[in-house]
């Protein structure tokens, strides 16, 4: 085996944590890693040794996640709600599922440009700039998302406004985004009713 293709293999288990938080769909998760593992070896050409090779992959594959969402939406496809709570980690603990299931569907609720910031930085644990490199945006605009991405996420979770007085503090998740079904009003009125 190849340098180039066990430094692949190393970077699977991240590749699929982020996919499949970024999917929400195991199947999604699937092709999406196997896209971007079959692109990455086509374009190993592109790579350089010594370069980051998890940022080159995550490029790969925030690029290929972009195409496969412009497709589904020129198609028409729709994703269901009940099919991605079986995603869900399983776990002895009820508060901890719930509260497991209560991020889910809050992370759900979160811009997509948040969301994906969130899930690199948050889950991953990449640096501001690798992020930024990944998602082809300044990183300033990474800072930006992510603080609005952590404080709707704060707010859909009920766990209150920032303390320091930001911008974003003065106004819901809601009036920020235009959409009241989204507050986390909206999600405790709707959860009453299933």
């Amino acid at each position: 085996m190849t340098e180039f293709r066990a430094l692949i293999e190393e970077e699977i288990p991240p590749l699929r944590r982020y996919a499949r938080a970024l999917t929400r769909n195991g199947s999604r998760c699937d092709d999406l890693v196997q896209d971007t593992l079959v692109r990455a070896l086509a374009k190993e050409h592109l790579w350089q040794p010594g370069t980051n090779m998890r940022a080159w992959l995550f490029t790969i594959m925030h690029n290929q996640n972009v195409n496969a969402v412009r497709s589904a939406m020129r198609e028409g496809k729709t994703v269901d709600i009940e099919e991605q709570s079986s995603t869900l980690v399983a776990t002895t603990d009820p508060t901890v599922a719930r509260q497991l299931h209560e991020l889910d569907r809050a992370l759900a609720q979160v811009p997509e440009d948040q969301r994906q910031v969130i899930l690199l930085v948050g889950l991953e644990g990449m640096s501001y700039e690798d992020a930024a490199a990944i998602l082809s945006v300044p990183m300033g605009t990474i800072r930006s998302r992510l603080s609005r991405g952590r404080d709707a996420l704060r707010e859909l979770m009920g766990m209150g406004e920032r303390t320091d007085g930001g911008p974003w503090a003065q106004q819901s998740f809601a009036e920020r985004n235009g959409d009241y079904r989204s507050s986390a009003c909206g999600l405790r009125e709707s959860a009453g009713r299933i």
